[in-house]
């Protein structure tokens, strides 16, 4: 954590640049050519909180995340933000991005050489995480200067590795999910619990089936890819072409097989999970999916899904993963990121979020270690009814492949099922 060290804004360039570099930035601020005239003062590692907090006050932070949830919205507009601001006097500020416009937009800011950037939080995982990491877009290491940092449950590898990345500091833990598959329980008695029987029903229920052609459906689909590679942890490690060629010809000779007994007969895909979620709300389909098993149950309290819908785990398993938190290397008030992130990984606000009727966000805490009140209030969270226990999913969750698996299936997908299928 001696390396953690920055000027708020006009240092923030220099965590890791070379020295020829930093010697020059500092030429120019002698000369007073970089100089600032809202700099703050030096943030390191061995800051205080209290002075880290006394100069997050009164400022406005500017965190970019997905805004297509109107619950996880009403969390961070409602909750959230009302909370930050009474107990730190930070205002919150939305900017919707999701992760390839959140890379090339801080890719921009260092092709421009801002050294001023205009976002301070950025909620990413996996492949985003991985893309910032490359271009050394990303502030850090960060999870020693939390003092919420100690309850962060880093014994767990569905959290502390990232696309089996190590998480290094350089981004904080703030939620923990696992796929779920979500069926219609008045139309299917059943759900297939393997690879085969999902084959029988998609066969004998044409139309009724589909994914889709985003994260969520790419997620269900690397499910199915490390069941055709052998199951369990057959894809872990570096990236094998190989290995990947193998399993994934496999897969596609099963999407294929399935294809013309899909909704719209496999010829076009819903372009995201909102869509697939309205095709089973208006009875075109049987099943959905989603990428936070705590999701059916808000899904069915906001109208989207029907009443009778149902979630779980097939035999084959389901990936699980964490989102995180992380500060741009660029962002313009370091102090009022950490702030918030910090408060976003306080038991008051994991506890929140996880309700169903809120979110149904999985903590990322290791309740044990948190003050017995705490733990009671953990361990009766209520509204989850019609999904299983956590601690039951977890024993089919599946690990993240590393990014480059991410990757290759959506372009092979396309290529391969999409295209072909046009």
């Amino acid at each position: 954590m001696s390396q953690l060290k920055q000027r708020v804004p006009v240092m923030r360039g220099l965590l890791e640049c070379p020295l020829g570099l930093c010697l020059c930035w500092w030429a120019l601020l002698l000369c007073g050519c970089g100089s600032n005239e809202d700099s703050e003062p030096v943030i390191e590692s061995s800051t205080p909180w209290p002075q880290v907090t006394l100069q997050a006050a009164g400022k406005v932070v500017r965190i970019a995340m997905w805004d297509g949830d109107p619950m996880i919205n009403a969390y961070m507009r409602e909750f959230a933000s009302k909370r930050l601001r009474e107990q730190h006097g930070v205002t919150l500020e939305f900017i919707g991005l999701r992760g390839p416009q959140l890379v090339n937009r801080l890719l921009v800011d260092q092709e421009a050489k801002r050294v001023r950037g205009d976002i301070d939080v950025v909620w990413i995982n996996g492949e985003t995480f991985y893309q910032l990491r490359r271009i050394r877009a990303l502030f850090g290491p960060i999870d020693k200067i939390l003092p919420n940092g100690q309850w962060i449950d880093w014994s767990n590898p569905f959290i502390s590795m990232d696309f089996q990345q190590p998480v290094d500091g350089f981004e904080c833990p703030w939620g923990n999910v696992q796929q779920t598959v979500i069926y219609n329980s008045k139309t299917v008695s059943q759900p297939p619990q393997t690879v085969e029987q999902l084959s029988q029903w998609i066969k004998a229920h044409p139309g009724r089936f589909t994914v889709d052609n985003s994260f969520t459906g790419m997620t269900f689909l690397k499910s199915l890819l490390i069941h055709f590679a052998g199951g369990g942890d057959a894809l872990s490690g570096p990236f094998n072409e190989a290995r990947y060629q193998e399993a994934s010809g496999k897969l596609w000779q099963w999407l294929r097989n399935v294809q013309p007994f899909l909704w719209r007969e496999g010829r076009t895909f819903p372009e995201d999970v909102a869509q697939l979620h309205q095709l089973m709300n208006s009875g075109e389909v049987d099943f959905t999916m989603s990428n936070n098993d705590g999701e059916v149950d808000n899904k069915v309290a906001q109208g989207i899904l029907p009443e009778t819908s149902r979630a779980y785990v097939p035999e084959f398993g389901s990936i699980r993963n964490s989102h995180y938190l992380g500060i741009p290397m660029n962002a313009p008030n370091v102090a009022g990121a950490l702030v918030t992130i910090n408060f976003l990984i306080d038991p008051e606000a994991q506890l929140e979020k996880a309700k169903p009727a809120v979110w149904g966000d999985g903590t990322v805490l290791a309740t044990h270690l948190l003050p017995q009140e705490w733990q009671s209030r953990f361990a009766t969270i209520n509204g989850r009814v019609r999904v299983p226990e956590r601690d039951e999913l977890v024993k089919r969750a599946l690990a993240e492949p590393i990014p480059e698996v991410m990757i290759r299936l959506h372009e092979d997908f396309r290529r391969e099922i999409i295209e072909r299928g046009q």
